[in-house]
């Protein structure tokens, strides 16, 4: 008799990610669209990633740490801000880069995110603080701005500052960070699905469907 295999209900997938970095917020939000469409539910954990740790604390303008570090252009940097505005917008994320944008540091973010998950709301505040610089252009390294983040998801903002005044996981998110690259994760995001099968680069929604239904977590397709 043929046995009978019950769907796996949930999928555990652990993304390395920096709260800068724009095909990370692309990456997810084409994998949660390929997860709700395919029936499968995801059980995201976010692991911290730097890909600026040496930054200075006031950030530097977006355009000219592009150039220095990758040597774009300014035309090549204006046709990646369309081109991830486009890809952002077909699964439900809103880029708005603007002259003058600035990228900053982000370890208190990750230790926000940290402080967040302990109250159960990690991915919520990485959601809240993506928007935050993507959609709304703030500066993700000011505590006033990720306390505003806290707040937003229902958690107590004072708590959030406080957390961060006291560097409460400051070791914990070093040693996630050197655990990674450990593992040789270098450029991100890095998914690894499953805790064994890892996928770099945003793959878009085709491909992330075709990775659950390999992994054997295709559902019911959503309308």
């Amino acid at each position: 008799m043929a046995e009978v295999q019950t769907p796996r209900t949930a999928l555990r997938v652990d993304i390395i990610s920096d709260v800068v970095c724009p095909w990370c917020a692309v990456g997810y939000s084409q994998l949660a669209f390929a997860a709700r469409r395919a029936g499968v539910t995801l059980d995201i954990h976010w692991q911290p990633f730097e890909l600026n740790p040496g930054i200075a604390p006031e950030g530097e303008n977006l355009r000219e740490h592009l150039a220095a570090k990758y040597g774009s252009t300014d035309e090549q940097s204006a046709q990646v801000r369309a081109q991830l505005t486009d890809l952002g917008a077909a699964v439900g994320f809103t880029f708005r880069f603007f002259d003058g944008m600035r990228i900053y540091n982000t370890f208190q973010a990750h230790q926000a995110i940290a402080w967040a998950d302990e109250h159960g709301k990690g991915h919520e505040m990485k959601q809240a603080l993506l928007r935050s610089y993507f959609t709304d252009g703030k500066d993700i390294s000011d505590p006033d701005v990720l306390a505003e983040a806290a707040e937003s998801i229902g958690l107590a903002g004072s708590e959030a500052r406080t957390a961060l005044q006291s560097g409460l996981h400051a070791d914990s998110v070093r040693q996630r960070e050197t655990f990674w690259t450990s593992q040789g994760i270098r450029g991100v995001p890095a998914m690894v699905f499953d805790g064994r099968h890892l996928v770099t680069g945003a793959q878009g929604v085709e491909n992330y469907t075709s990775i659950l239904e390999q992994l054997g977590f295709a559902g019911t397709t959503l309308n």
